[in-house]
């Protein structure tokens, strides 16, 4: 069985990097059409799936193209849509990036838990794919690969010279059943917000980044500690980064059957590792 939504989503913010207000209006989509956005506000209302080869950038955020239509930041909701068990959406939005809300997936998880789903009979079983042998991708000391395992699983690593944040590791399973997703999703793993360095500010705006963050859509952490306290977890930061990862693995429609473990890696190598796990042969 698929599922899609029971109703329709809608929300409204501003986007992390572009500044920009746009509405987000989230509806059913019939069985086998995948989760994709449609651009209403240009013409011909171009629709951009929700696809690892649709990925054109990955600087600081994950952006889907086709011609030339975009939508960036689209991690958060894409994660949400995916753990959820949302098979088939049709996400239509007004501008050039999917809304921050809080920084976290929060508000996208608890408005599909709110609406509800509708079975969808496929015509075929849904099966996971199951990994056979490892896939690995690496850039310096960073990495992100995926192991064979008998159940779904996200480890991360982080490390940062910030006394606040220093070296975390955090690892969640949702359970060898795929029912088990959505509830420790929005436990475990939505709450948590994106987090910028202090130093760094400065540089990403005037290179035309993060004009719509804000104290209140993002944790900020400096040398004397966080500017905007308390943290939903004490290691909410690397919990976020798992978020991510989740978010850019959805693009492969559905996750594999393996232990995913990244350490101090980024969007670009999350979708190196999906595109490695698109071209694997299960």
């Amino acid at each position: 069985m698929q599922h899609t939504l029971a109703g329709e989503i809608n929300q409204t913010g501003v986007g992390l990097h572009s500044g920009v207000s746009t509405q987000v209006r989230i509806l059913p989509s019939d069985a086998g059409s995948g989760r994709y956005f449609v651009r209403v506000d240009l013409p011909d209302t171009p629709i951009i799936p929700a696809q690892v080869a649709a990925v054109n950038q990955t600087v600081l955020s994950t952006q889907l193209g086709k011609g030339e239509a975009s939508v960036r930041t689209v991690e958060h909701l894409l994660a949400s849509l995916a753990t959820m068990r949302v098979d088939n959406a049709r996400i239509e939005i007004n501008g050039p990036e999917v809304p921050l809300l809080d920084g976290s997936a929060k508000e996208w998880a608890s408005a599909i838990a709110s609406v509800g789903l509708v079975s969808q009979p496929s015509g075929e079983d849904k099966v996971l794919p199951i990994l056979e042998e490892p896939i690995w991708v690496r850039q310096d000391d960073a990495f992100v690969c995926a192991l064979p395992s008998a159940e779904v699983r996200f480890t991360y690593g982080i490390d940062f010279d910030l006394e606040a944040i220093g070296n975390q590791w955090y690892s969640w399973s949702p359970g060898s059943e795929r029912t088990n997703f959505a509830e420790s999703f929005l436990t475990e793993i939505a709450p948590a917000r994106t987090f910028g360095l202090l130093h760094q500010i400065e540089q990403l705006q005037q290179s035309g980044l993060i004009k719509g963050g804000s104290l209140d859509n993002a944790l900020v952490c400096g040398p004397e500690g966080w500017l905007n306290p308390p943290l939903r977890f004490a290691n909410e930061p690397v919990r976020h980064k798992i978020l991510d990862l989740v978010g850019d693995l959805s693009l492969l429609g559905t996750f594999p059957c393996a232990h995913v473990l990244a350490y101090k890696a980024s969007h670009n190598l999350h979708i190196q590792l999906a595109q490695r796990i698109l071209d694997f042969r299960f």
